[in-house]
């Protein structure tokens, strides 16, 4: 595995230094191409083998399509190959969709985003619920710990959201004072799972199809569910060092793979394009909205648990990068067993770029960034 990460990063080198090269090249599909898609395709076809696991990549400008590749495979027991629409799951990318949730409410005036959660929960006991607020939960600067029991196999790996997070009720003390330092958080996202039925009198799911997904026509996106049946459902594979394979490595094999908020959506490319279109659009949330959730409320440190990069900060339910002399882009993240995923934006261009990867192994953020680069070129610090 690290030979191959010296390849990828040979080729980005060699690919980002070669743009002016490629004009009039031919894809590997016979038709013509422009040479960013030649170069996207060179790339891509370095990290992800025909008979390995493999990746969806969509790059788009507005409505139109800049590259669509497909890599691998979706299945490695039915060799069943990626398609641009074959459905990963996205993991934490699907936690903007629980944010969107709460900023639609706070719009229409059903509750503030400073309204602490003891609002929310009642009944429950821990009076630390007074002292953290719904802006702190969706910036993961609650203070809240990961305090799950990890000792139950049977709990980490079926646990649903209200199972995952009810520590929460009799919790004591806080990792720090709530705005005050970034941790990011699963089962604080979680709670959202109880948070919208509690202000809408209506289920997460069914809240979210209906205000989300369907305003979006994401028609065939779907929350994992234990028995349900999702079309053109991918696998996670994690590598095996010591039998030399790709083992399965999803519900079953890794843990929290039940919970729904922060991480169970089930989507595919161009289904979440359509998602983009409808965030531009203003048919989720309105432009200010908006603008609140991809503005940092804190900059992540170097050694943050889970996010750091240079230059970048986390809003509501989205990381932001903030290069000097470039563009902003607002991306998250998505791990999950074996599915690795980019969900990125450079809204002053109108360009998104996802990679959603069915192998544990990649480096999606040094693919996000040489993509970025050869459409936007090198960011400040990287220029000699």
């Amino acid at each position: 595995m690290i030979d191959e990460m010296k390849t990828i990063s040979k080729a980005i080198a060699i690919l980002a230094a070669g743009v002016a090269m490629l004009a009039g090249c031919t894809s590997r599909h016979g038709h013509d191409t422009s040479p960013f898609e030649h170069q996207a395709d060179s790339l891509l076809s370095t990290v992800f083998a025909p008979d390995k696991p493999g990746a969806a990549v969509l790059i788009m400008q507005g409505d139109s399509v800049l590259f669509e590749g497909c890599y691998g495979l979706a299945d490695m027991e039915t060799k069943t190959p990626v398609t641009p629409t074959t459905n990963f799951c996205i993991a934490s990318v699907s936690k903007q969709f629980a944010a969107m949730c709460v900023l639609q409410l706070a719009e229409q005036g059903k509750l503030s985003l400073d309204d602490p959660l003891s609002r929310f929960f009642p009944k429950w006991h821990s009076p630390l619920l007074k002292r953290v607020t719904l802006r702190q939960l969706l910036s993961h600067t609650s203070g809240i710990p990961d305090a799950r029991n990890r000792a139950d196999r049977d709990f980490v790996l079926h646990a649903t959201d209200v199972a995952s997070a009810g520590y929460i009720d009799t919790l004591s003390t806080l990792n720090f004072e709530p705005g005050t330092q970034y941790e990011y958080i699963n089962p604080t996202y979680q709670l959202i799972y109880q948070i919208v039925p509690a202000v809408t009198g209506q289920d997460f799911e069914s809240y979210v199809r209906e205000h989300l997904l369907q305003p979006a026509g994401m028609k065939r996106t779907l929350y994992f569910e234990d028995g349900r049946t999702i079309a053109e459902m991918a696998h996670g594979y994690q590598w095996n060092d010591s039998v030399r394979r790709y083992e399965e490595y999803d519900y079953g094999e890794e843990t929290f793979f039940a919970t729904k908020a922060d991480g169970g959506l089930y989507t595919s490319v161009r289904e979440f394009a359509l998602w983009e279109k409808a965030l531009r659009e203003g048919r989720i949330v309105g432009d200010s909205t908006l603008s609140l959730a991809y503005t940092p409320v804190i900059t992540i440190p170097e050694g943050a648990n889970y996010g750091y990069q240079p230059h970048t900060g986390y809003g509501l339910g989205f990381f932001v990068q903030q290069w000097p002399g470039r563009p902003t882009v607002v991306y998250h993240t998505g791990d999950n067993g074996g599915f690795t995923i980019y969900a990125g934006k450079v809204p002053e261009r109108d360009i998104t770029i996802e990679i959603f990867s069915t192998r544990n192994d990649i480096d999606r953020m040094q693919l996000a960034g040489a993509l970025l680069d050869l459409l936007l070129g090198p960011a400040q610090s990287d220029q000699k």
